[in-house]
């Protein structure tokens, strides 16, 4: 059976260029043409390309993949993207599934894969694998079930830890290291989800590492090893993309924005804001508006 084209088919009667679900956590991303390359932040998740191409660079390396490949994320961290290979006949379709790390290390206890961890080499937070069947069949009635009018929560659920646990099976050492308590991996996620959810504040490094037992320059290294970025150039990147979604799904002027997600001075947001979306957030708020449809 052709997984990826009955998905394809699944969604043949939406528009938009993201399509969302009754599950928060699947999305789909459509584009009718190739695109430059484009800031985005990448959730812990798994990506699945059903058709075209695109290239994702981080850290000084490029990942290309298409409909062959999945991409997993397995920490928050900034990416740029391109689509590569798109047209009107033949669009580009992209499905993003998120996941936490509990989630994953809740299937491997579940399922009593070995939660201790041997391999001590750093993984990068993005690893391209090929793509089969043990993914694409699940998914496929993970978004049947998605796109439902009622939601199915149990089977959903069900659905979902299927596709992580295959997802285990095939990158279980990579996974293993952003999930087990006490790696450098785990470190470094667990204050990315606090400079997440504290986003809006200021850093404290003391305290941040005083939270994960290490000290101040290992958590910077550490830190920037897997990320690229500082801290405070992480939390940065974090309140820029706040700040777009806030631009895009409300009212709000972008002073009062700046406010929102942590600046002091509103035209120090602008700049940096159009340095890192290359236009200000007025134009760049109605250029997404007005690319939301097809």
């Amino acid at each position: 059976m052709d997984y990826k084209q009955n998905i394809i088919n699944l969604l043949s009667d939406k528009k938009s260029k993201k399509i969302t679900t009754n599950l928060d956590a699947l999305n789909f991303y459509v584009e009718q043409e190739k695109t430059e390359f484009t800031s985005v932040m990448y959730e812990p998740s798994l990506c699945v390309i059903l058709q075209g191409k695109k290239d994702v660079s981080y850290n000084d390396e490029k990942y290309g993949y298409d409909n062959k490949s999945y991409l997993i994320s397995t920490l928050s961290v900034p990416a740029k993207v391109q689509v590569t290979d798109a047209s009107k006949d033949k669009p580009y379709i992209c499905s993003v599934l998120t996941f936490s790390l509990e989630e994953i290390y809740n299937v491997m206890k579940e399922t009593g894969i070995d939660r201790s961890s041997k391999d001590k080499n750093l993984k990068s937070c993005l690893c391209l694998n090929t793509l089969d069947d043990d993914i694409l069949e699940p998914l496929f009635r993970l978004t049947k079930l998605a796109l439902k009018s009622k939601r199915e929560s149990f089977l959903i659920n069900l659905t979902k830890k299927e596709i992580i646990y295959a997802l285990l099976q095939k990158n279980e050492a990579l996974l293993k290291q952003y999930v087990l308590e006490g790696s450098i991996a785990n470190q470094v996620a667990r204050v990315i989800a606090d400079i997440k959810e504290n986003f809006d504040k200021s850093i404290n490094i003391k305290k941040l590492s005083k939270n994960i037992g290490i000290s101040e320059s290992s958590l910077y290294q550490n830190f920037k090893k897997i990320t690229t970025l500082s801290p405070l150039q992480f939390q940065k990147k974090i309140r820029l993309e706040e700040a777009k979604k806030m631009l895009v799904s409300t009212n709000k002027e972008a002073s009062d924005i700046a406010f929102l997600v942590g600046y002091e001075s509103p035209s120090q947001f602008s700049r940096e804001y159009a340095r890192m979306f290359g236009m200000p957030p007025k134009a760049h708020c109605s250029f997404l508006r007005d690319s939301i449809n097809l």
